[in-house]
């Protein structure tokens, strides 16, 4: 559901006038996902001539002023020059911008660090937290990062197997996780405060084949709570103790403290 609309209802024309107009995205890879052979200012104008239909002096006005909001200098030259002619970050910034271009409502972000250096990482994603906060647009991230989501996110989905597993407050999640595979995910990641001999936790086992999925739970074969009840049927999100922090998991309510220490 997308502003009060089925996305899935709806016809691949309609959807192409959703997508890059109220749904933007910024992709994993800016290298693969800007076209090679096309000026970094022609994919933005683009955008803006097709969503809005701005003229060509119109388009170029705002291309320039969209990459002086992403932070990139000189963009009167940039925009002439090619993707391969940026660095990685600014070739992401030249992505929030195209993102940015039609003044969405949604921006999904899909990995939007994965190929950047961690000092550029960090400028992208205050880059992103601050656009979308001051222009008023909601921010989706995607993302394996478990640092990323404490520092940035306001609400957090975890997802297993294709399906929402544990949906809350990124407070509630990470201080209070309802969900066997919540745990283990947070009790993978190198902390400051562990001795420096403590050995990590790995999640035992391997991801499940997403072609044979049976009726039961799909976390169960890595779960160390598994009961024979967790094989009959899949648990469905219900409400925990915390209102709006949910787990679909039959013993979300008898996981201890001790379990979930991490």
């Amino acid at each position: 559901m997308f502003d009060g609309r089925d996305l899935l209802t709806l016809s691949e024309e309609e959807m192409r006038q959703l997508r890059g107009s109220q749904i933007g995205m910024i992709f994993q890879e800016p290298m693969t996902s800007l076209n090679p052979v096309l000026t970094i200012g022609r994919q933005i104008t683009e955008t803006l001539e097709q969503h809005r239909g701005a003229t060509p002096a119109a388009a170029n006005k705002r291309a320039e002023e969209l990459l002086g909001l992403v932070g990139i200098a000189d963009a009167g030259r940039r925009l002439r020059q090619y993707p391969h002619q940026l660095s990685g970050g600014m070739r992401q910034r030249a992505m929030i911008a195209i993102a940015l271009a039609c003044d969405p409502k949604l921006i999904i972000a899909d990995e939007p660090t994965t190929a950047l250096d961690v000092t550029i990482q960090a400028q992208i994603l205050e880059l992103m937290k601050d656009l979308t906060q001051r222009l008023n647009i909601a921010l989706v991230v995607i993302t394996h990062n478990l640092g990323v989501v404490a520092r940035y996110a306001t609400r957090v989905n975890v997802m297993y197997a294709g399906r929402i597993v544990e949906s809350g407050s990124a407070a509630a999640i990470y201080h209070n996780p309802r969900h066997p595979y919540t745990i283990a995910l947070l009790r993978s990641v190198p902390r400051l405060d562990r001795p420096r001999q403590a050995r990590l936790e790995p999640v035992e086992g391997q991801p499940p084949d997403l072609t044979r999925l049976d009726g039961g739970c799909a976390f169960r074969p890595r779960c160390r709570f598994a009961t024979e009840v967790c094989a009959t049927a899949r648990p469905p999100l219900t409400l925990t103790s915390e209102p709006g922090h949910t787990a679909a998991c039959f013993h979300s309510a008898d996981l201890t403290k001790t379990d979930q220490a991490a």
